[in-house]
């Protein structure tokens, strides 16, 4: 198989037109910037909480509006559009996809099942190093690879950042629609304000995670025109303030601006920086949601129409503010207060929509986070429903996370009541993953694009400095409502921690336990029992070697299938698997023995076949490497092949999904010399609500088919019409004798509890359980 011509000719890359690009940038901002837009509704009022007073010499307002306006311009326009968004990988952002980056490029990965041959998929490329940065970069990788304790400290980086988005997913609703409904406040007297508001506020978060479960695409189409509506509107606004009330307000967009605000205000003005930053809440989600669009498209929306409106936003609230200098108490100084009388109810309105379009956003973004952290093993395995018909990778829901989702956000809404406490909490939550992503960015320029590792630690120092400096203001806050996104990611960590940690010495039981291949070897082919009709098919997690679980089978049971497949489905350190890469299959023991094994492949981000497809694309490539094989050992050609020498399985061969290459009937190719075996599906109807098909194989009379394929092929075509069986292990883990009082608590309480209460493995799930066996292990770790 020449992966390097398929990667030319199967897949060309198709340069996107104009209009694609136009139709993409604004798609992207009712996805990627509702967050971002909703800004201006509580900045300037948690600047003015409690730690500066608005004066008549305006140095305060004028300060603040400094430090906003050049916050937007180095974070967001800067650092993401400009720098940020050119690390994706294969077209995928986020925080794990910088982590999948390095992991890739250095050996770093905790994916304890991991293979050479997965470095010969298409989306597993990696760049030589450039001769000005070999002796760096090479120290470096070899640093990371080396040292254990660094691999995870680089593992608990990228889980903390991913906690903070969760964390981020619980406040960023609160607040956008707390603050929404704040307007409010107007109309009716502060001290019954709260008592309206809260039960408003609780009201449409309820709503908005009831709807969750309809999927982005069924209300998508909304989500562009309300954000364009709300940008339209307060750039709107804006204007008219800045002409109205002071047009001298665009001096305090100078740097000195905010040298005397810090000079005056001192140790208030460092403090209410924890207020300013919530500015560029919702920027990491042009680089998290950066798989669903394009890079062009985002950079376009962001700095031609995001940006310019947020500055206006900005810019007429100060200028309402320079003149209206006695506002009878702080809390009006918000966003309403600048709104023309006359527009403030239909501008409320907007706003709430606006709101509801935002906090979906982060929501569905911590869907698929929460996704990617299952796939690689760092989260409990949890039901992900694919909510777009055409099935679309990020469009998923995932009711356990949702309902978690809407519990901590209406516990934070209804505990605080009070918007200054949820801005500091989400303050905290949003510059601490900022913080992260500087850090894996600046590895990443050394390790994956092979820059000089003094223009790394320039872009760590330069936005590491900012960030830590409204890193260090939210943290002082920790008493009044910082403290939320520490518990939380605490609570996600341990989480996450103790399934890593339980998964992979599960795995390595599985590994010290396996059969050896000359025990096989020494029951004959009969395998010592009565061989039956039908194929057996054996859930693992080893992509080598025979699981303990086998000689459970073969020595309790008095009879096993004809065929037997050891199949293992694992996730790559990569977004996307293409189909014609999906399987790899050998075989173990001699031909007559009649055991494969078939290794699943899918990266963080695909959708996982159902189970007729699975089926049909499973038989059909152990069909297709039994046909093959033969052809390869004629001539040499054909499938990349790996070598397992640990345990002299044989080859593995790489074979594509035969459910990609056409659509109601499966066809293997005829290749150069003929070989050629048609594997036609035929539709059954049967009484369930929802039809399955079977796979007949039809094994044409060539005579240049050599006659033990023939009969291999024939054997498994009997074999699969006489039925298919899913077993698994169910295991039980417990740590063994002798281990230490943290361990016992760890894998007795901690994974036992996350095993229980979590899904099986999505291919378990898919199979009827009718023909489900599962049989009982007990894993001493």
């Amino acid at each position: 198989m020449d992966i390097e011509g398929r990667k030319q000719n199967s897949h060309p890359i198709k340069k996107e037109s104009w209009r694609e690009v136009m139709t993409l940038a604004y798609q992207s901002l009712g996805v990627v910037y509702g967050d971002l837009s909703t800004s201006p509704l509580y900045v300037y009022k948690s600047a003015f909480a409690e730690d500066i007073q608005h004066s008549e010499s305006n140095e305060e307002i004028f300060g603040v509006l400094s430090f906003v306006f050049w916050t937007l311009t180095l974070i967001p326009l800067l650092k993401y559009v400009f720098i940020v968004l050119r690390a994706d990988d294969n077209g995928e952002g986020g925080t794990f996809a910088l982590y999948t980056l390095l992991c890739r490029h250095a050996r770093v990965s905790t994916l304890p099942n991991g293979q050479l041959a997965d470095e010969e998929l298409y989306e597993y490329r990696r760049d030589e190093f450039g001769p000005g940065s070999r002796d760096i970069g090479l120290s470096l990788k070899s640093t990371l690879e080396k040292h254990k304790i660094l691999q995870k400290g680089l593992l608990v980086l990228a889980l903390l950042g991913t906690c903070m988005v969760i964390g981020d997913g619980v406040l960023t609703p609160a607040i956008s629609v707390f603050s929404a409904v704040s307007g409010l406040e107007l109309s009716i007297s502060r001290e019954y304000h709260q008592y309206v508001e809260v039960p408003f506020a609780c009201i449409i978060l309820v709503l908005l995670f009831c709807l969750q479960h309809y999927g982005t695409h069924r209300v998508g189409f909304l989500f562009a025109p309300i954000v364009i509506t709300w940008l339209l509107c307060i750039s709107t606004i804006g204007i008219y303030n800045i002409f109205h009330w002071n047009p001298q307000v665009f001096q305090a967009l100078s740097p000195y601006y905010m040298y005397k605000f810090l000079k005056k205000t001192r140790t208030g003005g460092w403090k209410s920086l924890g207020g300013i930053l919530l500015c560029i809440i919702g920027s990491e989600a042009m680089y998290a949601d950066l798989g669903h669009f394009s890079q062009l498209s985002i950079k376009m929306a962001f700095t031609f129409v995001v940006y310019p409106s947020l500055i206006l936003a900005y810019m007429g609230q100060a200028a309402y503010l320079s003149k209206h200098h006695i506002l009878e108490t702080d809390y009006r100084i918000g966003f309403y207060v600048s709104v023309p009388e006359k527009i403030r109810w239909p501008v409320l309105g907007i706003a709430i929509l606006a709101a509801v379009v935002g906090s979906q956003a982060i929501i569905t973004g911590t869907f698929s986070i929460i996704k990617q952290c299952s796939a690689l093993g760092c989260f409990p395995r949890v039901k992900v429903i694919h909510t777009s018909p055409t099935n679309k990778h990020g469009q998923i829901y995932i009711p356990e996370i949702n309902w978690t989702l809407m519990l901590l956000c209406l516990a934070v809404t209804v505990g605080f009541r009070d918007l200054k406490h949820i801005s500091n909490a989400a303050g905290l939550a949003v510059i601490t993953v900022m913080l992260v992503t500087t850090c894996l960015m600046s590895l990443v320029m050394v390790l994956c694009w092979r820059k000089s590792v003094f223009l790394a630690l320039g872009f760590m120092f330069f936005f590491g400095s900012i960030e830590i400096m409204y890193f260090s203001a939210s943290l002082i806050k920790f008493r009044e409502g910082a403290w939320v996104p520490v518990v939380l990611s605490c609570i996600f960590l341990v989480i996450m921690f103790v399934w890593h940690y339980g998964t992979i010495k599960k795995y390595e039981f599985d590994v010290q336990n396996k059969v050896s291949i000359n025990w096989l070897l020494s029951l004959g082919p009969t395998l010592g029992i009565m061989r039956v009709r039908g194929i057996g098919l054996i859930h693992t997690e080893l992509v080598s070697g025979i699981p303990a679980i086998f000689s459970h089978f073969v020595t309790n049971l008095p009879a096993f299938h004809q065929v037997v497949v050891f199949l293992c489905v694992k996730s790559v350190p990569v977004p996307h698997v293409r189909p014609e890469e999906r399987f790899l299959v050998g075989r173990i023991g001699p031909k007559e023995y009649r055991l494969y094994r078939c290794i699943a492949r899918y990266g963080y981000r695909d959708v996982n076949m159902d189970d007729v497809e699975f089926e049909n694309d499973l038989i059909c490539s152990v069909a297709e490497f039994i046909r093959t094989e033969r052809a390869d050992a004629i001539d040499g050609n054909g499938v990349t092949d790996v070598r397992e020498d640990s345990d002299n399985d044989g080859r593995m061969a790489v074979v594509g999904s035969a459910s990609a290459n056409s659509e109601g009937s499966i066809r293997m190719c005829e290749d150069e010399n003929g070989f050629s075996s048609e594997l036609q599906e035929i539709a059954v109807a049967v009484a369930s609500p929802r039809p399955r098909k079977r796979v007949r194989f039809v094994v044409p009379e060539n005579p240049q088919i050599n006659t033990g394929v023939r009969d291999e092929l024939r054997e498994l075509m009997e074999a699969r019409e006489a039925g298919l069986a899913f077993i698994r292990g169910h295991c039980y883990v417990k740590a063994k004798r002798g281990s230490s009082l943290m361990k016992r608590f760890v894998i007795n309480f901690g994974y036992d509890f996350l095993r229980r209460n979590s899904r099986g493995p999505t291919n378990a799930l898919s199979f009827p359980q009718a023909s489900t066996l599962e049989v009982g292990m007990v894993y001493q770790v």
